[in-house]
C-alpha cells in the first residue's frame, strides 16, 4: 500500500499499523536526531498533502480483511514528516473511530497544538504523543532547527492547553541529544515545562538510530537516570526510558571501525558526483574529524578507488573512471 504499513511491533503501542499523511519529508522542523534525513520543505503551512480520499480507501481494504484487523493492537497516524500539516488528520481520525474499535494514536512534533482547529482534529483520538526536546530557546533551535513560524513559547502553552482539554492521553517524548540538550540548565527548563503541560506520561529517549546529522549521538545511561529522576520530581504521572541501553552500549563496543567503514563508502558515493577536495568532504558528511576523513580517503587511494588531483594548487580527490 502506498499509504499503510505494517503491523511493526512497538515497545510502547504494541502491533501498530501505520498511517504515513506526508510524502518525505514535509515538516516544521529539522531535527538534527532524525532518521529520515533533512527536511526538504520547511513549514507551518497547512494542507492536504496527499488525497486524503486514497488514505480511507486503503483503511476500507484493510477492515475489509478481518483476520489482519485481529492483529492490529492500534492504528498509528504518523509521517515522514510532521501529520498534522496534513488538514485531513480529523477525517481520518475521525473514519477510524467509526470503522474499528482499535485505539488510535497520533505521533506528532506537537508545533501546531497552539492551532485551535489541530487540537480540535486530534481530539478524537485515543492517544497523542507529542514531542517536546528542549525547553530553552538556543537547545530548541540547536536539536530542532524549527521553522521560522515556530515560537517556542507558544508550542509550549499549546501542549499545555491539548493536554487540558484532551479526554485519551498524552504521552510527553523527549529526546536528549549529548551536549545539545543534556545540560542541567535543560532539565529544569524541561522540568518547569512538564509541570505546565501535564501529560499522563513522559517518555524519554535518545539517538538510537542514525541521525541525519552525525553531530548528534546518544547520552549516557548515566544522563538519562539523573534526566528521569529530575522530570518525576513534583510530577506525578508516569515516567519511561524507552532507549535500550544495551544495544547501545554494544553497539558503541565496535563503533570505530564500523563507522570508519560506513564513512569510507560515504566518501566514495560523494566522490560520484563530484571531486572535492578533503575540507568538503569532511564538511559535506559532517565528520568534523579531518584526520578521520584523511584517514578514509587514503583507504580508497590504496584501493585504487579513487585517485588525487591538483586544481589550481589546490588538492582534490575524485573517483577514478575506467
Amino acid at each position: 500500500m502506498k499509504y499503510l504499513f505494517g503491523p511493526v511491533y512497538s515497545r510502547r503501542l504494541g502491533h501498530s499499523l501505520g498511517i504515513d499523511l506526508l510524502p518525505p519529508k514535509i515538516c516544521s522542523l529539522n531535527c538534527v536526531y532524525c532518521e529520515v534525513g533533512p527536511t526538504t520543505d520547511l513549514t507551518c503551512d497547512r494542507k492536504e498533502y496527499v488525497p486524503t480520499e486514497e488514505i480511507l480507501k486503503e483503511i476500507d481494504q484493510v477492515l475489509a480483511r478481518g483476520a489482519a484487523e485481529r492483529h492490529i493492537d492500534v492504528f498509528t497516524l504518523t509521517a515522514m514528516g510532521e501529520p498534522t500539516l496534513h488538514t485531513g488528520l480529523g477525517e481520518i481520525i475521525a473514519y477510524l473511530k467509526k470503522k474499528t474499535d482499535k485505539p488510535v494514536a497520533v505521533l506528532t512534533n506537537g508545533t501546531l497544538f497552539f492551532d485551535p482547529k489541530v487540537r480540535a482534529e486530534l481530539s478524537a483520538a485515543d492517544i497523542v504523543i507529542p514531542s517536546l526536546d528542549a525547553a530553552r530557546q538556543e537547545s530548541f533551535d540547536r536539536v530542532n532547527q524549527p521553522a521560522a513560524a515556530v515560537n517556542l513559547e507558544q508550542v509550549i502553552e499549546g501542549l499545555a492547553l491539548f493536554s487540558r482539554e484532551f479526554r485519551g492521553e498524552v504521552w510527553l517524548e523527549i529526546l536528549l541529544v549529548r551536549d545539545m540538550n543534556d545540560s542541567l540548565a535543560d532539565l529544569v527548563a524541561l522540568q518547569q515545562a512538564v509541570r505546565r503541560i501535564h501529560p499522563a506520561r513522559i517518555q524519554l529517549n535518545t539517538v538510537a538510530r542514525p541521525p541525519m546529522d552525525g553531530r548528534a549521538r546518544p547520552v549516557t545511561r548515566e544522563v538519562m537516570e539523573q534526566a528521569a529522576t529530575m522530570l518525576a520530581d513534583g510530577y506525578d504521572g508516569r515516567v519511561e526510558i524507552l532507549v535500550d541501553f544495551q544495544a547501545i552500549e554494544k553497539k558503541e563496543i565496535g563503533q570505530g571501525k564500523q563507522l570508519q567503514a560506513t564513512l569510507v563508502e560515504d566518501i566514495a558515493a560523494l566522490l560520484q558526483r563530484r571531486p572535492c577536495p578533503i575540507e568538503e568532504i569532511d564538511k559535506a558528511l559532517h565528520v568534523q574529524d579531518l584526520e578521520m576523513t584523511r584517514a578514509c580517503v587514503q583507504m580508497l587511494v590504496v584501493a585504487g578507488r579513487i585517485e588525487k588531483k591538483v586544481y589550481n594548487d589546490k588538492e582534490f580527490y575524485q573517483q577514478i573512471t575506467v
